[in-house]
């Protein structure tokens, strides 16, 4: 599906850009400029044609695909996949026909015989092919309506562009004297394309959400915007959409840096089974003490100090400094051995950091504050503030000042030391998360390289009312670091290779 709707966007521009001033109904309406045009860039009008031959592959892929996916009924599978081919075959005659002989023609100073050539392949791809298209669409309304992806959005829409791509298909077969204009055909044609990208990209949200539901926590936590209104529903469309996703999911992570400051952690040692549903599924929470009652929760919020991709050297200091906090918990992925941390809730002052990591980052929960405050007094003391508004980003009020090293009580039980504890928190630099419906662990590394004596010891209240009935009334184990370098150096995935 993802394929299929970049295939058809980069075609479209392609036809704009290069194709349209050489086609019978664009903008070039003498008949003898065309020909010119074709003649003197014979290259350009072959390349152009290239990024349609890779969308009528991508569309036999898609009727392929149908055919074995087990969910989508049979009937209707197997019926677009030979209203498909039965399209290739005249689409990419007429295609190639006309991108072999076309621009010799059209140099051969001949207007009867190129305009004749051009009427004979332009019927064969914009009419025989167009309308096997067309009925292959339709079969593919057939195929996602019975399969249950699918909306009464969908429904009209589908109402509406396939008889429209139909109406324009026929027009170049009917007599010369009932046939509508050229310019007609290609306006109908465009308007029916930019159409049918919505339409693809409808159907392969509801697709995708066949296997990525919304959930409680996690990555796939209803994002909503701080502040309601059009602009916060548009972005909230964007931030919940699995096909975006899927979209920026094909560009490549570069590794991020940033010189983060006034990192304030906050831990707390609750019985472990209040924390099992903010594991990921196929992750196993981690204990510090294996088989133990208790594990930890934890919240980290720091401010960034310009994060931006490293590629951007210097020029990284042009790049904005958010505040963010993490709420985590400890995982272990009991296939490869990795030990990590997984993400059940993110939050970020900054909306271009927040959807970025959303989008292109798998197991990034990312929503965006309305206030975020996080300052610190010069004796040490900090003042924590965040507020989601009307958003769905995490909720915090913190004020703490230094204190002893000194674990709290229930933690006593678990770890020896206070160092012991502090490097039990701070010395996994690794993300885990997964994608079930992929059958596959996504792991991402970071460097941080903490260590006990980069922490400094606080004590305080930490109050969040979405924390709250998850930590009870535990005292939070709290500390400060105060300056630190972070590098995301990048993310991998492990199959699940077990039947």
């Amino acid at each position: 599906m993802v394929f299929t709707f970049v295939a058809h966007l980069v075609a479209m521009a392609v036809m704009a850009a290069v194709l349209l001033p050489m086609m019978p109904g664009g903008p070039v309406h003498d008949d003898a400029e065309r020909m010119r045009r074709i003649a003197t860039h014979p290259w350009a009008f072959r390349w152009g044609w290239v990024p349609w031959q890779i969308t009528a592959a991508s569309d036999l892929w898609l009727a392929v695909a149908l055919v074995r996916t087990a969910w989508i009924p049979r009937l209707p599978a197997w019926l677009a996949l030979v209203a498909t081919v039965a399209a290739v075959v005249p689409d990419q005659t007429g295609q190639v026909l006309w991108m072999l002989r076309g621009p010799a023609m059209a140099a051969g100073g001949d207007p009867a015989a190129y305009l004749g050539f051009e009427t004979r392949v332009y019927a064969l791809t914009a009419a025989w092919g167009a309308i096997g298209y067309t009925v292959a669409a339709v079969f593919w309304s057939w195929a996602f309506a019975s399969a249950g992806t699918w909306c009464r959005g969908l429904g009209i829409l589908s109402a509406v562009l396939w008889p429209l791509f139909m109406g324009v298909s026929v027009a170049p077969l009917l007599p010369a004297g009932s046939r509508p204009p050229a310019s007609a055909v290609a306006a109908g044609n465009a308007m029916g394309f930019v159409l049918l990208v919505v339409w693809l990209a409808w159907v392969s949200e509801r697709v995708f959400r066949r296997s990525r539901a919304d959930t409680d926590w996690g990555e796939r936590a209803v994002w909503r915007a701080p502040r309601r209104g059009a602009v916060g529903a548009m972005l909230g469309l964007l931030a919940n959409s699995r096909f975006a996703k899927g979209i920026c999911g094909w560009l490549p992570l570069f590794p991020f840096a940033s010189d983060v400051t006034d990192l304030v952690h906050a831990s707390w040692l609750v019985p472990a089974e209040r924390l099992l549903p903010l594991v990921p599924e196929g992750l196993e929470l981690a204990r510090p003490v294996p088989g133990g009652t208790h594990a930890v929760v934890s919240c980290l919020t720091f401010r960034h100090g310009h994060f931006g991709p490293v590629i951007a050297g210097p020029l990284r200091r042009l790049f904005p400094s958010p505040i963010q906090t993490n709420w985590r918990v400890h995982v272990r992925d009991r296939r490869t051995g990795h030990a990590g941390i997984a993400f059940f809730a993110q939050g970020i002052s900054n909306l271009s950091n927040g959807l970025g990591a959303r989008l292109m980052s798998e197991g990034m929960p990312m929503h965006r504050f309305a206030v975020a405050t996080l300052e610190r007094g010069t004796d040490g003391s900090i003042r924590l503030a965040l507020g989601p508004g009307a958003g769905s980003a995490p909720d915090a009020v913190a004020e703490a000042s230094p204190g002893p090293r000194e674990l709290p009580e229930d933690w006593r039980a678990v770890f020896a030391t206070y160092d012991e504890a502090l490097d039990y928190l701070v010395s996994i630099d690794r993300a885990l998360s997964t994608q079930p419906e992929l059958r596959r662990t996504t792991r991402q590394e970071i460097q941080l390289g903490l260590g006990p004596a980069d922490c400094d010891a606080l004590e305080g209240r930490f109050e969040s009312r979405m924390l709250g009935p998850i930590v009870g009334d535990a005292r939070p184990l709290m500390f400060r670091v105060a300056r630190v370098g972070f590098r995301f150096t990048g993310q991998a995935h492990d199959p699940w290779t077990e039947a």
